[in-house]
């Protein structure tokens, strides 16, 4: 008996709405990750594309929870010398929520050449609308686990 692969003209791709509104940051990535994998897919294989697309809406609205708001920098290098970009998360968030999210989410994907093609299924946007209602997309509920703060000591 062999293993079935699903041929790539048999993988249907679903599209799913996420509304950020209120979600928390690594939360939301990990379980979009997910659907970029496939992993909510009974079909799952490792090593072949058969994620959903998915739509998050609502990116300026997400929140983090401790001092991330105030501590976390995005940082990239432009090949040159001196060249260390620095950008502070308030900053971003106001300049570009989307990039935040892209991100996070990017960084939850598996490090290989697949990634590129997940990465190419998730549609971020700030506000509510999104250009995709011809894809008839589905509202996606995601997990919501109760966040209890601990005390957070900034020295």
């Amino acid at each position: 008996m062999s293993t079935y692969f699903p041929k790539q003209g048999e993988i249907v791709r679903k599209w799913y709405v996420v509304d950020a509104n209120g979600q928390t940051l690594g939360r939301l990535a990990s379980q979009v990750a997910r659907i970029l994998m496939g992993k909510e897919n009974p079909r799952y294989t490792p090593f072949i594309d058969a994620g959903d697309h998915v739509v998050v809406i609502n990116a300026a609205k997400i929140r983090t929870t401790g001092v991330k708001a105030e501590s976390k920098v995005y940082q990239h290098y432009t090949g040159y010398p001196g060249g260390l970009k620095t950008e502070a998360y308030k900053k971003r968030m106001t300049r570009k929520p989307e990039a935040i999210i892209e991100a996070a989410v990017k960084r939850m994907l598996p490090k290989n050449k697949l990634s590129a093609h997940m990465l190419s299924k998730l549609n971020v946007y700030q506000g509510d609308k999104h250009p995709h209602q011809a894809q008839k997309p589905q509202d996606y509920k995601l997990e919501v686990r109760e966040y209890k703060p601990r005390k957070v000591v900034v020295s």
